[in-house]
């Protein structure tokens, strides 16, 4: 008797891990490195945040994604694991399954349809399904597609290659700050400069801008992994963050609780804010003129409330 297991999801569609003794074939069990793990964080992170990047990203209007909920399907520790999952909220409209493959795999359409297929015995959908596979460059493309040669041709799967997206200039923001993961680093500080003037100018929603400009961050400190936050801020162009909206927002939020309820306590108000945007509670205290006490005091409070 060999040990498989089974994925299993409940009704928030969060999986948990089951085991079952049964005879027959073990599933394969591929290694995933570290590096892989840290872009799927990424891409996980941007299509949970803007799940209209994703609609943009495969050519359909963005808001198709009002009538989704994207979530992670992944069992630790096993073979069985997909990116993410787009659910749609009517039976009409197809499941999106999403896969990041940034390293040659020959064995990640098997694996792929493997996984998408236990999933729908398991879960038994009223929904079609269609799969997104999104690779940095064509050369990573490398796994056979005869088994499935259907499936591509009728378009169910689609193979995504962010370097032939088009120049970031001329793309939608979101398709942008996507391609600045495989920016190389004598581009990439250029290019996140621009994310930022653009995300003043085109995005209205004060949470959305900040929600960006921390991807922004976090997929900077990823490509300088040997350099240290203060380092990357400074990279970022701290000056050019200040003149954000966001940046803007805070401060005069602050101004106007100091008038209403104390110079110190409107101050205060905005630590929140500055820790979202990744300043460290030094920066934050030399920027208000409080002390690091206070500001930490402030940050504990928001961790706890």
């Amino acid at each position: 008797m060999q040990n498989t297991v089974r994925l299993v999801f409940d009704q928030s569609k969060k999986p948990r891990l089951k085991k079952r003794q049964t005879s027959g074939l073990s599933l394969p069990q591929p290694q995933y490195s570290k590096n892989c793990v840290k872009t799927d964080s990424r891409f996980y992170r941007i299509f949970q945040e803007f799940p209209d990047i994703f609609f943009e990203l495969i050519g359909n209007s963005p808001g198709t994604a009002a009538n989704y909920q994207f979530s992670s399907v992944e069992v630790k520790q096993t073979a069985l694991r997909i990116d993410g999952v787009f659910l749609p909220t009517t039976p009409e409209q197809a499941i999106y399954f999403v896969e990041v493959q940034f390293q040659a795999d020959t064995e990640i359409y098997s694996r792929l349809f493997t996984e998408i297929h236990l999933y729908l015995r398991q879960n038994k959908p009223e929904n079609d399904w269609l799969a997104v596979v999104i690779y940095p460059s064509r050369s990573i493309d490398t796994a056979s597609t005869i088994h499935y040669r259907e499936s591509f041709t009728s378009g169910r799967v689609t193979p995504v290659y962010l370097d032939e997206l088009g120049e970031n200039s001329s793309s939608p923001i979101g398709i942008a700050t996507i391609k600045l993961v495989i920016e190389d680093e004598d581009t990439a500080i250029n290019s996140a400069r621009e994310l930022i003037n653009r995300t003043n100018q085109e995005i209205d929603s004060i949470q959305k801008q900040q929600q960006l400009l921390q991807i922004i961050e976090t997929i900077l400190v990823y490509k300088f992994p040997r350099m240290d936050i203060e380092e990357i801020q400074q990279m970022f162009g701290l000056s050019e963050l200040k003149q954000t909206r966001v940046y803007q927002q805070a401060f005069a939020e602050g101004r106007e609780e100091g008038r209403e309820e104390g110079e110190r306590r409107g101050k205060l108000k905005t630590v929140p804010l500055f820790l979202a945007l990744g300043l460290t509670i030094e920066q934050i205290a030399q920027e208000l003129d409080l002390t690091v006490e206070e500001v930490a005091q402030a940050a504990q409070q928001q961790s706890s409330s």
